[in-house]
């Protein structure tokens, strides 16, 4: 009994150290980037460089409002092209598709999330590129195309993730639902979904972190021009690719204002974040709460 008690002891310290460490961890990174880019906050200042609409370093002109808003665009469009089919699909494999088909599916949406990032991007470069540009015309080199590659990177997440909060909706709920006349698809929409709700918002929360950091496709693809996009078949830079394209040879204030491009970065997720574990939150409350 005392030796259950003990090790008891030391695996529940244990979770608390390794989830402290990963806080300082994250703390950590967040202290070096923002001391890194404190000279370039003083220097041009911070509502001047959030705000500011022009990015020539040459010129000692430091504005990453255009990146943000081409980051923004780009992952919205994604998302606004993932989500629905991410749904669907994970409804299919839990709740309509036969075993077979379903133990086909998963492995193949698997290897999806296992490919490189410069594979989608070399995709996207040769084949996506040109289809682009003979059918909208531009150079092909967009925030459509780019929002394209994305949405293919992040199925992955948000179906696995969607799959599982839709398993775990307890059985009862659909023998209720079964016992009081309900078909199969009224069960899916009314009782099913809504249950699974909180999970499906973390598996969206998952393909947006996943979206707004990803770097390498988006050079690839995206054209990589500072400005705000007056369409979506217009190229455009965001925030990592910046980071990525500039840190090899970046020195003095310029090399602090890349830092300072992460601190916006940071403060963007963070804020996404923070939206949509409040939904998330929220739906569980009143799910929890017989609203359901």
């Amino acid at each position: 009994m005392k030796t259950e008690r003990l090790n008891e002891f030391f695996i529940e310290k244990g979770l608390f150290i390794t989830a402290i460490f990963s806080i300082l961890i994250i703390l950590t990174i967040f202290a070096f980037i923002v001391m890194e880019s404190i000279p370039a906050f003083q220097e041009y200042g911070f509502f001047h460089f959030l705000f500011g609409m022009d990015w020539a370093p040459g010129d000692y002109k430091f504005g990453v409002f255009a990146m943000v808003i081409g980051s923004i665009f780009v992952t919205f469009l994604a998302l606004i092209m993932a989500v629905p089919l991410s749904l669907l699909c994970a409804i299919f494999m839990e709740e309509v598709a036969p075993y077979k088909v379903k133990i086909f599916l998963k492995p193949v949406i698997q290897t999806l999330s296992g490919i490189p990032s410069v594979v989608y991007g070399f995709f996207g470069l040769t084949v996506l590129v040109p289809i682009v540009r003979n059918s909208f015309g531009g150079t092909g080199f967009s925030v459509f195309t780019a929002a394209l590659i994305l949405a293919v990177m992040v199925l992955p997440t948000i179906i696995s993730v969607s799959q599982d909060a839709i398993k775990a909706v307890p059985q009862e709920y659909k023998e209720a639902s079964f016992g009081l006349g309900s078909t199969h698809w009224q069960t899916i929409r009314h009782i099913i979904f809504p249950a699974a709700l909180p999970g499906i918002i973390t598996a969206i929360i998952l393909g947006i972190g996943r979206a707004i950091g990803e770097t390498l496709a988006v050079i690839m693809v995206a054209g990589n021009v500072v400005q705000i996009p007056g369409s979506i078949f217009e190229p455009v830079r965001t925030l990592t690719t910046n980071i990525a394209l500039e840190m090899g040879y970046a020195t003095g204030l310029h090399y602090n204002a890349l830092f300072g491009t992460a601190v916006i970065l940071f403060i963007i997720i963070i804020l996404l974040l923070a939206i949509a574990n409040y939904i998330q939150n929220k739906y569980g409350m009143e799910i929890g709460g017989g609203t359901l």
